[in-house]
This record gives structure tokens, C-alpha cells and sequence, in this order.
């Protein structure tokens, strides 16, 4: 299981980069990619899964340093807190307006405003768990 959970790791740091570099590329030049969003899932789904796998290790009583712990289980919880500033971006760029009595090209206006915002953070959180992953892959004993 320890070498399952090396090989994951490794996808993790991966899927994390390519997603990162992927929505952050798209959010600097502003051009929505629906690729992004299928490499974000991908990325995240790694996340979840390797978390998984790291619980199963430890109480099945593979012990690792306690700072692998650490930057092992910041992963899901920066994603789950990406999703919920993700989901909170789109009421933000809304305010008050009433969207579907907006003219056609506002309302497209301000769909692509959130996409874009939307992009970045999510582009932002798989950055940050490459890095933390990066992290936790040197505390761990298979380095």
C-alpha cells in the first residue's frame, strides 16, 4: 500500500501542476478553457484520494513524520476551501442585479468575469497543493 500511495502522490503532484499552469495561463489571458476544468477535477480527485490512501496507511499503522501529516492533509482541506470561495466568487460578481433582466452582451460580460475569477482560484489552490505536496513528498521516507 506505501507504494500506491508514492505512485498517487506523484499523479497528485502532477495533476496539480498541469492544472495550476493550465488555469493560470488561462486567467492571464483571459480565454476560458473548458479543458481546465476537466484537469482541475482530475487534480482534485487525486487530492481526495490520496488523502484516503494516507488515512488507510496510518491506522493501518504505517507511521510518518508528523510534518507529512501536515502538508499531507492541507491538500483537501485548501480544496475544499477553493470550492467555497469558488462558489461564493459568482454571488460576489452578481451583487444585487437581477441577471436575466441584464441586455444579452452584460449578461455575457459578467458570466465571462466569473469564469475568470473562478479560474484563478481554482488555478491559485492547485499551485498551492503542488507546492504542498512538493513538501510533503520530501518529509516523506520513501525520499
Amino acid at each position: 500500500m506505501p507504494e500506491v500511495h508514492l505512485v498517487v502522490g506523484v499523479c497528485l503532484i502532477a495533476a496539480n501542476l498541469v492544472a495550476g499552469v493550465w488555469g493560470g495561463i488561462a486567467w492571464l489571458q483571459d480565454r476560458p478553457t473548458v479543458g481546465f476544468w476537466y484537469a482541475l477535477r482530475i487534480a482534485q480527485v487525486t487530492v481526495a484520494l490520496q488523502a484516503l490512501l494516507g488515512l488507510a496507511l496510518a491506522f493501518g499503522g504505517h507511521h510518518a513524520d508528523e510534518l507529512h501529516y501536515l502538508y499531507g492533509g492541507l491538500p483537501l482541506v485548501i480544496s475544499l476551501l477553493a470550492e467555497v470561495i469558488r462558489a461564493g466568487s459568482a454571488a460576489q460578481e452578481l451583487g444585487d442585479l437581477e441577471f436575466r433582466s441584464l441586455p444579452e452582451e452584460r449578461q455575457t460580460q459578467i458570466a465571462s468575469a466569473i469564469v475568470r475569477r473562478e479560474t484563478g482560484i481554482m488555478a491559485t489552490a492547485c499551485l498551492v497543493i503542488f507546492l504542498l505536496a512538493l513538501r510533503a513528498a520530501g518529509t516523506s521516507s520513501a525520499f
